[in-house]
């Protein structure tokens, strides 16, 4: 029999086990880059472990952010990795479905027959609201110096805006004049607006889905007191309706409220496809009722990536799949499909919001019905309450449940409030468990403790 030299073995490291060799034997290099390569298995594993101190995207009741997608979105999304949705020339079809998710929207929001209204993707609704800011000041501009008149001290008027529009006024040089708060009032109201407006403003923003208590601001009858200054005193203001998060909303739940290009003083409305579009992270939405409503000045075009490529935006290069998602949703989906989801959604809102005006120390802001699918609510008594609704967020943690407490704007800042919302992937059953929940938390918030037993025994965790 032949003889065999066995040749001599080295371990090598693709066969220690993950935890066993460099990378999880060492503390991960925070603030400069490590010397050596290391396993993908084992700094997939690492990170992995590390994401496991985020919250649970189910149980984040604070985001109006899109926290579930199906196999599908996630397989697009995977396919789409690698293309560049600004470069319009190499990667025509990503270009033509956003455009069909423009023409889609356009329809949504009931643009006029026999106008071919004017839209693009953005990162967000952040970045669709200031683009709509911009077309406004463009054109206010215009204007004042078509007439000769001075154009340096433009503002823009609103109620309680998301902080988008402070980064917008701050940002592009313009004056926002923030309504205050009525008591009693859940957002902007027409009859405010008289003392706000005047020849520099730009325009109002009416918000369809206010961020602090969820309702929507009254945008026709906005418009009908615009019309009524106009004619008093010949202001002839747009509005731009930022929809962030009902202009998926409203269509399907609310078909005949008029919000949209159906009221003529309706220059442009951006909405969020990444909450209530439910489409993943990374896609806003803004469109325009005409052409002529956005500025030819602010579009650049672009020849180096191969073609004539018009772009308006405040980044350039961005993944298309988001986009690719947004138009995959709306074909699975369909009117249809949005509606039932939402209906689905608006269902356990209300649900929940009578579970909690049942609890006692609340007061319902918004009970989930004709808005968001969402709540808001408040203490009765405060100072009678024997504790805060930030000690209730905090107890609420302890069990994964983020809901967010904080004051309301301008004149009503000594109101804090919380705000649950309700997201395709929230379920009734999950509304029922955060309802155990709230009464469990309400129960340690106002029992106190026995005087004879140590003061920390009703923390006691564990009983096996």
């Amino acid at each position: 029999m032949a003889l065999h030299k066995a040749r001599a073995h080295k371990q090598a490291e693709d066969a220690t086990d993950l935890f066993a060799g460099p990378v999880g034997t060492s503390v991960a290099a925070k603030n400069r880059m490590p010397e050596q390569a290391s396993r993908p298995e084992a700094v997939y594993q690492l990170l992995h472990n590390e994401l496991l101190l985020d919250g649970n995207a189910s149980q984040n009741l604070a985001t109006f952010c899109t926290t579930w997608s199906d196999e599908q979105v996630h397989r697009l999304m995977n396919e789409c990795l690698d293309k560049n949705m600004i470069d319009k020339d190499e990667y025509p079809q990503t270009a033509e479905i956003e455009s069909r998710c423009v023409n889609i929207l356009a329809d949504l929001w009931n643009a006029p027959a026999g106008v071919a209204p004017m839209g693009c993707s953005t990162t967000g609704s952040s970045e669709a609201a200031m683009l709509g800011g911009l077309a406004l000041k463009w054109r206010w501009r215009q204007r004042r110096l078509a007439e000769g008149k001075p154009a340096d001290k433009p503002n823009i008027v609103a109620g309680p805006v998301q902080i988008c529009w402070d980064k917008f006024a701050r940002y592009f040089d313009v004056e926002i004049r923030q309504v205050p708060l009525e008591k009693g009032a859940t957002g902007l109201r027409p009859h405010q607006l008289s003392e706000y407006v005047d020849e520099n403003t730009i325009g109002v923003v009416a918000i369809l889905g206010v961020t602090y208590t969820c309702d929507f601001e009254p945008v026709a009858e906005l418009s009908a007191e615009l019309d009524r200054i106009q004619a008093e005193t010949g202001l002839d203001i747009p509005i731009h309706v930022d929809a962030a998060s009902g202009g998926f909303i409203a269509p399907f739940l609310y078909p005949e409220l008029v919000w949209d290009f159906r009221v003529e003083r309706v220059a442009s409305i951006n909405a969020s496809g990444h909450k209530y579009g439910m489409a993943p992270l990374g896609v806003g939405w803004v469109v325009w009722r005409e052409p002529e409503l956005l500025p030819e000045e602010l579009i650049f075009r672009v020849s180096y990536l191969g073609g004539d490529m018009p772009t308006f935006a405040l980044n350039f290069s961005r993944p298309g799949g988001e986009i690719v998602a947004q138009y995959y949703l709306f074909q699975r989906l369909g009117k249809e499909g949005y509606r039932e989801v939402y209906e689905a959604c608006a269902a356990t809102a209300g649900f929940l919001g009578e579970q909690v005006a049942a609890m006692g120390p609340f007061e319902l802001l918004y009970d989930g019905q004709g808005a968001l699918p969402a709540i808001s609510y408040k203490l009765k008594d405060p100072a009678d309450a024997g504790f805060s609704l930030y000690d209730l967020t905090d107890l609420l943690r302890m069990r994964g449940w983020q809901v967010p407490s904080y004051p309301l704007p301008a004149d009503q800042e000594d109101t804090v409030i919380q705000r649950i919302l309700i997201r395709h992937g929230i379920g009734m059953d999950e509304a029922a468990l955060l309802a155990e929940d709230l009464r469990r938390a309400l129960h340690r918030l106002t029992a106190g403790k026995p005087a004879e037993l140590p003061a920390d025994v009703s923390r006691i965790g564990f009983h096996h």
